[in-house]
């Protein structure tokens, strides 16, 4: 393909549209969390860091990706700063999978001890949560500059290691093992929801299990949202992981031995990973999707009092 190709120009502009609303999208999320009081919450915390993750890689990665990709996979930014791309781009996407992780473990720790868990009233505690997944996410990005797994930067190519070790290391750390997390977490909660159900259902004449069970419902709707997301997050990203896993054994010394659209497909499949985060929380959450619909209208009066309004009329319910 050459840069002129309607096939160039159509694959530039796709990548592009990609890109834009993936900045547009996780802007809202990070503004609305900011403006709106009601979201502006320590339980909202972690959705923030996903959203700043996800809008890393849309402004620190995606673009220069695009250019490489319609270049035929020619790296044209020099060797100095591939080693710095790479760390942006896998610092980023850590970030993006670590906390998803987090908010798997802290969804199940809502949903089974609603009055007792302390993080969601403790911005400080949650802070720190966040401190410790960009912490993980850096523990992958620092060893090729620190002389483990140097990154392949040679004759227009900038890839990530291909050191055996460093693979399983940062594929474990990455994706694997945090997605298995994930999975183990909601299948503790969905146990946990059924077992409330069944409880509900001899409880409901005592005021004080009516509250419960009213708490127990809101965080059975976050768990569900975040439910999907780890489901499209894993279905995105495992194709690009299980591909990055065997490279290295597959290709040996080689940068790759596998067709290049394959592999420029199959990461542009887990980077729309960051595309649809914004997305799934609007689906489920009307006070989000609301807050976005003002916001794209330039309606900044109208979120705090239409919100501060629903606020006071589910105090009343209560």
């Amino acid at each position: 393909l050459t840069l002129r190709s309607p096939e160039t120009i159509l694959i530039g502009m796709m990548l592009a549209i990609i890109t834009t609303v993936t900045v547009i999208g996780n802007m809202l999320v990070v503004i609305a969390v900011c403006v709106v009081k009601k979201l502006r919450q320590p339980s909202n915390y972690l959705l923030v860091s996903l959203a700043v993750a996800d809008l890393s890689v849309a402004i620190m990665v995606m673009p220069f990706v695009i250019v490489t990709d319609l270049t035929g996979g020619k790296w044209l930014f020099g060797e100095v700063f591939c080693n710095i791309f790479i760390g942006m781009d896998v610092m980023c996407c850590t970030a993006s999978i670590m906390t998803l992780c987090v908010i798997s473990v802290d969804r199940y720790l809502g949903i089974t001890r609603p009055l007792t868990y302390p993080a969601r009233q403790n911005g400080q505690l949650m802070a720190k949560m966040i401190f410790g997944v960009w912490l993980v996410s850096a523990s992958i990005t620092l060893p090729p500059f620190c002389g483990w797994a140097k990154n392949v930067n040679t004759a227009g190519v900038c890839l990530i290691s291909q050191d055996f070790s460093y693979t399983i290391y940062s594929t474990a750390v990455a994706f694997y093992i945090p997605m298995i997390v994930m999975l183990f977490m909601y299948y503790k909660i969905f146990k946990a929801a059924r077992k409330t159900e069944e409880c509900a259902a001899l409880s409901r004449l005592l005021s004080r299990e009516r509250q419960n069970i009213s708490i127990f419902k809101r965080e059975q709707k976050a768990a569900t949202t975040l439910g999907v997301i780890v489901g499209v997050f894993g279905i995105c990203w495992l194709p690009f992981f299980i591909l990055s896993t065997a490279r290295p054994f597959i290709c040996g010394v080689k940068c790759s031995c596998m067709p290049i659209w394959l592999e420029r497909t199959l990461l542009w499949f887990g980077y729309a990973n960051s595309l649809m985060n914004p997305f799934i929380y609007a689906f489920f959450n009307r006070d989000l999707r609301s807050t976005y619909r003002d916001l794209l209208r330039c309606r900044y009066r109208n979120i705090n009092r239409r919100l501060s309004a629903v606020g006071v009329h589910e105090a009343l319910k209560v």
